[in-house]
């Protein structure tokens, strides 16, 4: 028998409510601006959401990514860019509860990410490779107990704004580029020198901009699993799940203006088939599909998190790869749609039924990481990989 789930002032959803209305009141302010969303990230950190991951007995309060996905989501809805920014924290700290508990400084920084609501970015994009994050030009070097790492990061999404970043490079200085790392640099033991503005279309307050990233810091910040395993086995999988849980926020908030708008043309011709109506039914359909993905998709990561084999397997790579292709392409079709139905006063900014900034939002799905690389990843492996076609699973 299935019970509803009691939601109390200090369960994730009712802490996550209360970062959504600080998020929605100033959403638009963000993307008009190009800023970081500053007054969400701080009601983030006042609502303590930036630990719930790290396991208890490191401070925090084991979050499940269904229930981080969840959380994306419930902000998604209210403003794109701060929920992925949350999503992005969390995407890095899965690499960290994933792979460094066994590692004594990776797990001392998890208790201070708990304790003080640190914000966590990421540097895997750099010059010369664009958006392939399994492979690196730059190579940490180490001497005598310290690592030192220069990188020409093109993109690092809340880099000015965080308090720690973790970047990729390879291992050492005759490793090949696939032959990398993942080091944590916190916030006292690195410079950055910008070197690209990002001034987008949408995602304007991830505040994305490109650095020149110069760190120095004691070599024992070093995961010390390959960054191929960390990437397969919880990065893969937590960054398609989570930004599909911040499209499907997006695209939800979408369906609700459209359907208010279709709701309000059905008061004032009482009896009357009101315009949209039947297109808001399809939209009803696209954003089920989406649910049912990403849904799939957590149940697929939750069961394989047992057993490390599957979770490297060339089967859940190619599962984890479709919930992002499939729910970034149908999120634009559903904001879309919704457009359609509320016509000028969706596609006008500043009325109830605006959907500009969903829009702008909703086109960077199909670029983070880009679709085409990972069509090309999927079509590679299904030369050798049969397609799984049971609805068991």
């Amino acid at each position: 028998m299935n019970f509803p789930v009691k939601i109390t002032e200090d369960s994730f959803a009712a802490r996550a409510a209360r970062v959504a209305a600080v998020a929605a009141k100033f959403a638009d302010a963000v993307d008009f601006e190009g800023r970081f969303p500053r007054e969400a990230v701080d009601a983030m950190k006042a609502e303590r959401l930036l630990g719930i991951q790290i396991p208890r007995s490191l401070g925090g309060e084991s979050a499940t990514t269904t229930e981080i996905a969840e959380l994306c989501s419930m902000l998604g809805q209210a403003c794109a860019a701060s929920a992925m920014v949350f999503a992005m924290h969390h995407i890095k700290l899965s690499s960290l509860v994933e792979h460094g508990a066994e590692s004594a400084w990776h797990a001392d920084f998890m208790r201070g990410i708990a304790a003080e609501q640190l914000l966590i970015a990421s540097a895997t994009t750099e010059g010369g490779i664009g958006g392939n994050l399994r492979n690196s030009i730059c190579a940490v070097i180490v001497e005598d107990g310290v690592c030192r790492l220069e990188k020409d990061a093109t993109v690092i999404s809340y880099g000015a704004h965080a308090d720690a970043i973790l970047i990729t490079s390879r291992a050492h200085a005759d490793a090949a580029p696939s032959d990398q790392v993942l080091t944590a640099f916190l916030k006292d033991q690195y410079t950055l020198e910008k070197t690209h503005a990002w001034n987008t279309l949408g995602m304007r307050g991830t505040c994305s901009d490109g650095f020149l990233f110069k760190g120095e810091a004691p070599a024992s910040q070093i995961l010390p699993k390959p960054f191929a395993e960390i990437a397969a086995q919880s990065m893969l999988a937590s960054s398609h799940l989570l930004w599909s849980g911040v499209w499907y926020g997006i695209a939800i908030d979408a369906f609700s203006r459209a359907q208010a708008f279709v709701r309000a043309a059905a008061r004032k011709s009482p009896g009357a088939p009101p315009p949209g109506a039947l297109r808001l039914a399809e939209v009803s359909n696209l954003l089920q599909m989406v649910k049912s993905n990403v849904v799939a998709g957590l149940k697929a990561y939750e069961d394989a998190k047992a057993d490390p084999d599957k979770l490297s397997s060339m089967a859940f790579a190619v599962a984890m790869n479709n919930v992002k292709i499939a729910s970034s392409e149908t999120i634009l079709e559903i904001v879309n749609h919704a457009m359609l139905i509320c016509g000028i006063m969706g596609y006008k900014n500043g009325t109830p039924f605006s959907l500009g900034r969903h829009l702008r939002d909703a086109h960077s799905a199909q670029l983070m990481i880009s679709n085409d690389r990972i069509l090309g990843n999927t079509s590679s492996m299904l030369l050798v990989h049969k397609q799984d076609t049971s609805l068991l699973g």
